[in-house]
C-alpha cells in the first residue's frame, strides 16, 4: 500500500503562487506516475497534472498549462505541483493520486492510490 499527503495549501491573492507537496510512503514510490487533482464547490474532480515515475514526461490540463508545473524528487518520495498566476477559478481542494506505471498514460482515470487532500484559496 502507498499512502500520500500533500501539504502547501492556503490562501493567496489572485496572481500569486503556492507550491503544493505529496509525501509518499509504503511501496516503492519510484514505481509509480503520479498526477493532481482538483475539486471545486459544486464542480466534478478534474485532472490537472501527471508525470511519469522517471519524470521524463508530464501532462497538463488546457486550464493550467504555462502556468501549473508538476516535478518529482524521487530521492525524497515526494512530487511538487508550482501553481503560478492563480485565479479564482482555481479555488479547489488539490488531491495527488498515484498509478502503478504499468498503467494507462496519461492516469486521468483508476488511480489505484488518493492523498487526503489539501484547500487552495485564490481571492481576487
Amino acid at each position: 500500500q502507498v499512502q500520500l499527503v500533500e501539504s502547501g495549501g492556503g490562501l493567496v491573492q489572485a496572481g500569486g503562487s503556492l507550491r503544493l507537496s505529496c509525501q509518499g510512503s509504503g511501496r516503492t514510490f519510484s514505481s509509480y506516475h503520479m498526477a493532481w487533482f482538483r475539486q471545486a464547490p459544486g464542480k466534478e474532480r478534474e485532472f490537472v497534472a501527471a508525470i511519469t515515475w522517471r519524470g521524463g514526461s508530464t501532462e497538463y490540463a488546457d486550464s493550467v498549462k504555462g502556468r501549473f508545473t508538476i516535478s518529482r524528487d524521487n530521492a525524497k518520495n515526494t512530487v511538487y505541483l508550482q501553481m503560478n498566476s492563480l485565479k479564482s477559478d482555481d479555488t479547489a481542494v488539490y488531491y495527488c493520486a498515484a498509478e502503478f506505471y504499468r498503467g494507462r498514460w496519461p492516469p486521468v482515470e483508476g488511480l489505484d492510490y488518493w492523498g487526503q487532500g489539501t484547500q487552495v484559496t485564490v481571492s481576487s
